[in-house]
């Protein structure tokens, strides 16, 4: 019988602290995939210094969990990972060196110790914003309604294990469609689509959205800007999402 292997030398050395890290994906870096971030991460982590923990076995890799990121091509404002570490470190420091370490449009926003609980089961809703250049309020509004209207609403997507089919109604919690004043010289119209949307399995995408609302001839022109401005538990019935990291804010801070 082989002898059972060991890897050499000494045992990882022990987590002291976990940290929560939000960080946005702005500009072209919408179009990085997660993977592309993990090894954009690595990078930084080395580059800031940060004393990572690392996994047993033969191949050691660092401690990150990364949580429920925004498909490729979106925005986002609110990304969240974990890290271990193996000293204990000043957040608002880690903060700043991953900051600058990593890429601009990858912007590290907030590092705050983790208290007790899963962070994972926080992220339960996101909030989804939708620029429609070019578009009248009243045309997504008409869209939305007669979305809204059927009884189902069934989009099929393609995953490694083949290809689903599902209702993108149940997981909207709430709609809001309004015009952007953001710029008052601008002369043609752009409608903003401001939705809540329940995490579930498989996940209602802002793309699957739209092709719902295509199906039932809403198609505008040109694709819309696409941004996740926030995800954690839900709020006002549905009207909008928390902090998730708030309890671990008022963990530290008792």
């Amino acid at each position: 019988m082989a002898a059972h292997r060991v890897p050499e030398g000494p045992p990882p050395a022990p987590v002291v602290q976990k940290l929560r890290i939000r960080y946005a994906r702005r500009g072209r870096l919408r179009f990085s995939s997660t993977r592309d971030f993990s090894r954009a991460l690595e990078r930084a982590l080395r580059r800031a210094g940060v004393p990572m923990a690392y996994s047993a076995g033969f191949h050691p890799h660092p401690r990150i969990s990364y949580a429920n990121g925004a498909p490729t091509g979106a925005a986002s404002e609110a990304e969240y990972f974990e890290i271990s570490v193996t000293e204990r470190v000043d957040p608002d420091a880690v903060r700043a060196a991953l900051d600058e370490a990593l890429p601009d449009g990858l912007d590290v926003l907030e590092v705050v110790t983790a208290g007790p609980g899963s962070l994972a089961d926080r992220l339960v809703a996101s909030v989804w914003r939708l620029e429609f250049p070019g578009v009248a309020v009243e045309e997504v509004t008409g869209g939305i309604r007669a979305l809204r209207a059927q009884p189902e609403a069934l989009v099929t997507r393609t995953f490694k294990t083949g290809p689903k089919t599902f209702d993108v109604l149940p997981p909207i919690l709430s709609v809001d469609v309004s015009q952007d004043e953001s710029d008052p010289a601008e002369q043609s119209p752009c409608a903003i689509l401001t939705m809540v949307v329940r995490h579930t399995t498989p996940a209602t995408r802002p793309d699957d959205v739209l092709t719902a609302l295509h199906a039932i001839g809403f198609a505008p022109v040109r694709p819309p800007r696409v941004t996740r401005l926030a995800q954690g538990p839900v709020t006002d019935g549905g009207a909008g999402v928390a902090d998730p990291l708030a309890a671990d804010k008022d963990s530290v801070a008792s």
